[in-house]
């Protein structure tokens, strides 16, 4: 084996949840040199995509296939032979129905080396999601999975007889398009027309809904409902338990997409309040702090730190970079004798998880308020410390007119190009309820990424009036949070959720 060959892993995205996106699976994901990705991954999982690995669309939606499986197949093992760490991307579960065994015969060939990543596969969750159990000891003994998907003017290559026999519970994957005739060959097979079944649309996601019915009444059912791709079929006793035990609908957010715009080293904590309370969650970070590197001004900060009154923060960021470099420094932290500020309760969370507890937090999260309250209790002459962005509010520094302040840049915002989800054609569709934003900064940036977007489409729950005045300047609807904290703002989009009939 060559020393510059890489490696592929076909790693299973899952269904469309995120949070059903396996550790290993992520953990690898954010490795690849490649991501070679399937339409049926969801959008989720797509946002977890490193943005330097190059991307290869392959499409493999029914009947509508942008590159054919041989294609495919030669593309893994040409990047793999090029040195490459190649990350095969697929939704559900690689080996359930996902041509993962014939794209490892030409890898194996070649002596190319692989793993494989299981995912959970859609057969087993979206009937969760959708209260369906695919076993219980009252109704059935088994479960069948079966393709749905069939060559178009062919017939299907189903024993429909012997899945009749088994008298378990049968789910079809990649059916929607063949539903009636599906249940056609189970009737014609000798299965009663009264048998429960459904079937099952865009599980795990906001998107989901479902169609509950008998075998004689699915069809037609589903074609009322208009139910679409991507869906799954179930067909046996178990179908009839969804309306009793469903709960997924029963969560405040479910049916509502976010995308989630945070600083990339902060998103996830916004996004893990919303999952929690059903929403899918597109993260879309549209900026990221970078610290200033070979920071002159900061080390004489550091060097002086003892003889700083007050050191004031104005960001989760700045307090992450600042405490993160004066370890790097070899800075003893108790070397911090003066009063600390910050800005918001989301940066007083922030220093508390260092040991620190503020104390001066404005109520109103704005540099002006900020100032204003530091003014009162600041004595004249006292030496302050701000370590934050190198573009800050200069009504901070102002309102310390009597103070000796040492306005300190420790870090860069920089906005980060958008992502592999089409969020364009998703807010046109009204598939997406709001974006979240924490900052000015941010709707600046979400805008400067998304140039094309009509943003008239794009409501906004914002922090802060500054963040909700950029918003409407953009033409976006914008709603505020009642506190400057991402517990309010998360109340803020289940109120607005909530009033919206959705």
């Amino acid at each position: 084996m060559s020393e510059t060959m890489g490696k592929v892993w076909l790693v299973g995205a899952g269904p469309g949840d995120a949070g059903l996106f396996t550790r290993k699976g992520y953990d690898v994901l954010q490795q690849a040199d490649v991501v070679v990705y399937d339409a049926l991954v969801g959008d989720g999982v797509l946002s977890c995509v490193p943005r330097e690995a190059r991307t290869i669309d392959v499409g493999k939606r029914a009947a509508n296939h942008t590159m054919r499986q041989e294609q495919i197949s030669q593309v893994l093992l040409d990047e793999a032979l090029a040195g490459n760490k190649v990350v095969r991307l697929k939704g559900g579960d690689p080996f359930m129905f996902g041509r993962g065994g014939e794209e490892l015969e030409l890898l194996s060939e070649h002596g190319v080396p692989y793993e494989v990543v299981p995912g959970i596969t859609s057969a087993i969750a979206v009937p969760a999601y959708n209260g369906i159990p695919v076993t219980h000891r009252d109704f059935t003994s088994s479960l069948h999975i079966i393709t749905g998907h069939k060559r178009a003017g062919a017939d299907y290559d189903i024993d429909f007889e012997a899945l009749v026999r088994t008298k378990g519970t049968l789910v079809f994957l990649m059916g929607a398009r063949s539903l009636p005739d599906i249940m056609a060959g189970l009737m014609d097979a000798g299965m009663s027309a009264e048998v429960p079944a459904a079937v099952l649309q865009e599980g795990t996601t906001a998107g989901q809904r479902r169609v509950v019915a008998t075998v004689g009444t699915l069809a037609d059912e589903a074609a009322k409902a208009q139910i679409a791709a991507p869906a799954i079929i179930i067909v046996g006793g178990v179908a009839a338990l969804a309306d009793q035990f469903g709960w997924y609908e029963k969560l405040p957010l479910a049916g509502c997409k976010v995308v989630v715009t945070r600083p990339a080293e902060l998103v996830s904590t916004m996004s893990d309040r919303l999952r929690a309370l059903g929403a899918e969650v597109l993260e879309m970070p549209a900026i990221a702090t970078v610290s200033i590197e070979g920071n002159e001004a900061l080390q004489q900060a550091f060097d002086d730190i003892s003889l700083y009154d007050w050191l004031v923060f104005t960001s989760p960021s700045g307090v992450r970079i600042f405490f993160d470099a004066m370890i790097t420094a070899g800075i003893d932290f108790r070397s911090i004798v003066g009063g600390i500020a910050a800005l918001g309760q989301g940066t007083a969370a922030e220093l508390r998880k260092r040991g620190f507890i503020a104390d001066v937090v404005p109520e109103e999260a704005t540099g002006e308020a900020l100032g204003a309250l530091l003014a009162e209790v600041a004595e004249p002459g006292d030496k302050v410390l701000i370590p934050r962005a190198r573009i800050g509010n200069k009504a901070l520094v102002e309102a310390l007119s009597a103070c000796e302040v040492d306005d300190v840049p420790t870090y860069d915002t920089v906005s980060l190009a958008g992502g592999l989800v089409d969020i364009a054609s998703q807010f046109d569709q009204g598939r997406i309820f709001c974006v979240a934003f924490t900052s000015s900064s941010g709707v600046r940036a979400f805008a400067e990424a998304n140039p094309g977007l009509d943003f008239s489409k794009v409501q906004a729950a914002c922090i802060g009036e500054k963040t909700r005045a950029t918003a409407e300047s953009l033409g976006m609807p914008a709603w505020m949070a009642d506190e400057a904290t991402m517990d309010s703002l998360t109340a803020l989009i289940v109120r607005q959720f909530a009033g919206s009939g959705k």
